[in-house]
């Protein structure tokens, strides 16, 4: 792992390996097993560059939060979250605060039934559990023993684990793009449709239409959403829920508690209690 600063590259940990049988495993992808398992630390500041895997990846944060950018969209993980991969997906990864990863792969003839694109699933407390104790297994554990069982109990309670609205579709072209750039960038802007219409020489209605095309939201919607993804970064980084109602341009604390509660059915003080 190269030194940690805030553009410190990840690189992969895996280490090539020859099993009793004298079959060297070179790639993740070669071990002989329906399901891996990996756990590390990655510090905040972190980033994966773009990149894909043949196998399909649960990125579960047991601890901290990160961004993960896939599909025309950024992705959020707080803490007993994951965000499930499919196979083949282009995907980059930012830790926003230190994360310790527990990540399970899956060999893809098992994944039917599992999403066909990314999505933030709920880790409920049995899984977490059951992952807690599957990347203690050795590599090549015993499919046909209880590790095996417990990969297989892990896989059926993945396919009906509840979805999270932990995500941000992200404009790619048009005029949509630069507000979308500006907004991220300052999450308290109020700028109105018609007064960015002006400023881009275009009209209120085509800048809706756009969003609602590119993103399936409207743009009050993809506002909202942005700052909700920000909000949940400055709780795990223990910024007081004052400052943040304030920093997202929210009129009182208790207006940003009430958007918090609606869209994730708890207060902002006690998400992460909760999870």
């Amino acid at each position: 792992m190269t030194k940690n600063n805030a553009n410190t590259t990840l690189v992969s940990t895996f280490k090539p390996f020859t099993t009793d049988t004298g079959t060297e495993i070179r790639r993740l992808e070669d071990i002989p097993r329906d399901m891996t398992f990996k756990q590390g630390v990655r510090r905040k500041g972190m980033e994966a560059a773009p990149h894909t895997h043949q196998l399909g990846q649960l990125l579960y944060a047991s601890s901290g939060i990160m961004q993960v950018m896939a599909e025309g969209a950024i992705w959020i993980t707080p803490p007993q979250r994951a965000v499930w991969i499919p196979p083949g997906t282009v995907h980059a990864l930012k830790v926003i605060h230190t994360v310790t990863l527990r990540n399970v792969y899956f060999a893809p003839r098992i994944i039917s039934g599992l999403p066909a694109s990314c999505q933030v699933m709920a880790i409920t407390p049995l899984m977490r559990e059951l992952i807690a104790e599957a990347v203690t297994f050795p590599t090549l554990y015993d499919p046909d023993g209880m590790e095996g069982r417990l990969c297989r109990l892990i896989l059926d309670l993945l396919k009906t684990a509840p979805a999270a609205p932990l995500h941000l579709p992200v404009p790619d072209h048009g005029p949509i793009q630069k507000i979308a750039a500006y907004l991220k960038d300052h999450p308290s802007d109020k700028t109105t449709l018609e007064a960015w219409a002006a400023r881009l020489g275009t009209t209120s209605r085509t800048l809706a239409r756009n969003f609602k095309s590119q993103t399936d939201m409207t743009f009050g919607q993809w506002r909202q959403q942005a700052r909700l993804l920000e909000a949940l970064s400055r709780i795990a980084g223990n910024r007081p829920i004052a400052h943040i109602a304030q920093d997202l341009g929210y009129s009182s604390q208790s207006a940003f508690s009430a958007m918090f509660k609606k869209a994730l059915g708890v207060t902002p003080g006690n998400y992460f209690k909760n999870n």
